[in-house]
């Protein structure tokens, strides 16, 4: 998987600077999470690793329906002549990235014992804002497993709160 990223990394540059430079962010960002959904399903893994599909047929295959831009075409077209349309999903991810920096915007993933009600998760976003200096995107999700409270996973930052952590810690604590 890491190298699959360290093979990714200069195409997503790459991409991201065209597309900001076409001032087109938004639609490369469509284009390419289209392109990614379908590089990952494993009956377009068969195809794209097909000797009986030619390099057209293969980005004809990862085009939007309504079809791209010329600088998008080409952008596919590099990838299937170096043979990296594999690569589609790890790319995409790391455009999504350079697009959230650039924009100036925190992911957030919230892992809670419980669901959040709409009250929880909008102080939620409210503390990491002012915590990131950024505006937060949150995703949330259910893990009972945590028995109490919740885990945030906002890239680099990991702040766990959950109840299974801290009584491993006293666990570990009272071990020594």
């Amino acid at each position: 998987m890491s190298n699959a990223i360290t093979l990714a990394r200069p195409y997503a540059r790459a991409a991201f600077a065209a597309a900001q430079d076409a001032q087109r962010v938004p639609q490369w960002s469509a284009a390419l999470g289209f392109a990614a959904q379908v590089a990952a399903d494993p009956r377009a893994q068969a195809l794209l690793g097909s000797p009986k599909l030619d390099a057209r047929g293969k980005v004809e295959l990862l085009a939007l329906p309504d079809g791209n831009d010329a600088q998008f075409a080409a952008f596919l077209d590099l990838l299937a002549a170096n043979g990296r349309l594999g690569l589609l999903p790890e790319i995409a991810g790391l455009f999504e990235q350079q697009r959230a920096e650039a924009e100036k915007i925190v992911k957030a993933r919230v892992t809670s014992a419980v669901p959040l009600d709409a009250a929880e998760v909008e102080r939620l976003k409210a503390s990491l804002a002012a915590r990131f200096g950024r505006e937060v995107e949150l995703t949330t999700a259910v893990d009972e497993a945590l028995i109490g409270g919740a885990v945030i996973d906002a890239g680099d930052v990991v702040i766990d709160g959950s109840l299974r952590s801290k009584l491993a810690r006293l666990e570990s604590a009272l071990a020594h």
